[in-house]
């Protein structure tokens, strides 16, 4: 979904942004293309800047409770130090490159629920407005696609994926927030762990996997999670055999969470995971899930975008219109 927002700052007459993306999912590290188209307002303006912004929706604990809120995890300039004359049509392309750490919204063109949004904004005569939001999708890189098929063919069942602010302890991780793909377990594994959590790290020269076991405890016992991680290349991907290399991870991870429990080299809770995590119950693998469109939260937590942008994203998100002008 594409729209127009006059910019609000300079009230009717300012210019309008319309920025429209090359169609088709990109990858993370990969790079997206696409083009702002600027409608010349009632009189000239000086544009000063033109910047997109990687925005995502992530979920954040705090003493309240769970929020949902929008994150920006990227910045790009990609023009301005020019004027628009009135009434005048003006494109600007650009090519910008994704992180490597970019979540993933889709496997095999089925969407898995995550909310990721390109924001543009134009900096006018001093002032800047959010122009336009535009959704992206991002499919896996080939050996997050391995090994997720892997865990399909293993008897692993999608539960749901979401976005955790936070920081994930012993790790590289580069983003403010990182993505948990949750799955149920196969029969095999039913009776150790009741979920296996799925993060992927990419680096330009490999990957981190970040495997983590929940098993929740009895009346009489505490549950408790085990966690582990396992680098791999990006390379070679067909070389490896997928299927036994999940296997011995997750039966590694079994054991470990049998015979450890709660200590873990890469920590746990406030340890390994700075804002807590959610479960949701879903379809299975390879099935859609619908991007739930709840409210978004504003500023629960260091980092979060100001409540302008929160709400702009939440309109889109939700699917609704939003008119010029409004807040």
């Amino acid at each position: 979904m594409v729209f127009k927002r006059l910019l609000g700052s300079l009230g009717v007459g300012g210019p309008a942004a319309d920025t429209v993306l090359t169609p088709g999912a990109v990858l993370p590290g990969g790079v997206l293309t696409g083009e702002v188209r600027l409608q010349g307002g009632s009189t000239d303006f000086g544009i000063e800047h033109i910047t997109l912004e990687l925005v995502a929706r992530v979920e954040a604990e705090t003493e309240e409770g769970e929020h949902r809120g929008v994150v920006v995890f990227e910045r790009f300039a990609v023009g301005g130090g020019f004027r628009l004359a009135q009434d005048e049509q003006h494109s600007v392309p650009f090519t910008v490159t994704l992180p490597w750490e970019t979540p993933i919204s889709e496997l095999h063109g089925q969407p898995l629920g995550i909310v990721l949004g390109l924001r543009t904004e134009l900096g006018v005569a001093g002032a800047k407005d959010t122009g336009d939001l535009d959704p992206i999708a991002v499919r896996p890189l080939p050996v997050q696609e391995a090994i997720l098929e892997a865990f399909g063919r293993n008897g692993f069942g999608f539960r749901s994926a979401d976005l955790e602010y936070g920081r994930i302890g012993g790790t590289g991780q580069q983003l403010p927030f990182y993505q948990e793909i949750e799955l149920v377990p196969s029969p095999r594994y039913a009776h150790a762990v009741n979920e296996i959590e799925v993060t992927f790290l990419a680096t330009p020269g490999g990957m981190e996997v970040v495997l983590e076991a929940d098993k929740r405890g009895g009346p009489l016992e505490g549950g408790h999670d085990a966690l582990t991680r396992f680098t791999v290349s990006r390379h070679g991907v067909g070389d490896t055999d997928w299927s036994a290399e999940v296997d011995s991870w997750v039966g590694r991870l079994v054991e470990r969470r049998s015979r450890y429990g709660t200590h873990s080299p890469y920590g746990h809770g406030e340890d390994h995971h700075d804002a807590g995590h959610g479960h949701r119950s879903g379809p299975g693998l390879g099935t859609a899930v619908a991007a739930g469109a709840a409210g978004l939260a504003v500023g629960v937590a260091g980092g979060m975008v100001a409540a302008e942008v929160a709400d702009e994203a939440g309109d889109f998100f939700e699917g609704g219109e939003e008119e010029p002008g409004e807040d």
